[in-house]
C-alpha cells in the first residue's frame, strides 16, 4: 500500500511538472497573443504585461522546484497557489464578468470555461492530497530558528 501511495504521489508530481512546463512553453511560443488575451480580460487588463511575464516565469520556476526533493514541498504549495488563483479567476470571469475572453491555448483550448474550471478544481484537489501525503517534509520555513536553538543547547 505504501508503495502504491508513493508511486501515485510521484506520478502526480510528474503530471504537475508537465502541466506547468507545457503551459509555460505554450504561452511563450505565442507570447504576444497571450499578452493580448490577458489584456482583453476585464479583471487583468491594467496589469497585463506584468501578469503575462510573471505567469510564464512562475510556472517554469515552480515546475523546476517540483523536480528537486529539497524544494518540492514549497513547489507544491506554490503550484496549489497558482492553480487556486487560476481557478478563482475562471470562476470570477464566469460569474461576474460581462465579457468572457477567449480560452486558453494548447491542450486545454478545446475545453470550455466550465470544463476548465472543473479541471482546475480537480488538479487543486489532487495537489492537496499530494501535500498531505508528502512524507519527507524537507521544507521548514523556520529552519534558522531550529539551528539557533540547537547551538544554544550545545553550548
Amino acid at each position: 500500500m505504501r508503495n502504491i501511495l508513493s508511486t501515485s504521489r510521484q506520478v502526480l508530481i510528474y503530471f504537475f511538472i508537465i502541466l506547468f512546463v507545457y503551459a509555460a512553453v505554450s504561452k511563450m511560443t505565442d507570447f504576444e497573443n497571450f499578452q493580448v488575451q490577458v489584456a482583453q480580460s476585464p479583471l487583468l487588463s491594467a496589469f497585463a504585461t506584468f501578469i503575462a511575464y510573471t505567469t510564464v516565469i512562475g510556472e517554469l520556476i515552480i515546475a523546476l522546484m517540483l523536480c528537486f526533493k529539497k524544494s518540492r514541498l514549497l513547489g507544491l504549495y506554490l503550484f496549489l497557489g497558482f492553480m487556486t488563483a487560476f481557478t478563482v479567476y475562471i470562476f470570477l470571469i464566469l460569474n461576474y464578468s460581462p465579457f468572457v475572453p477567449c480560452s486558453c491555448g494548447g491542450v486545454l483550448e478545446d475545453l470550455g470555461w466550465w470544463e476548465h474550471l472543473w479541471f482546475n478544481g480537480v488538479v487543486c484537489f489532487l495537489c492537496v492530497l499530494v501535500i498531505l501525503t508528502e512524507q519527507s517534509s524537507t521544507f521548514n520555513p523556520f529552519f534558522f530558528c531550529r539551528a539557533k536553538e540547537t547551538k544554544r543547547l550545545d553550548s
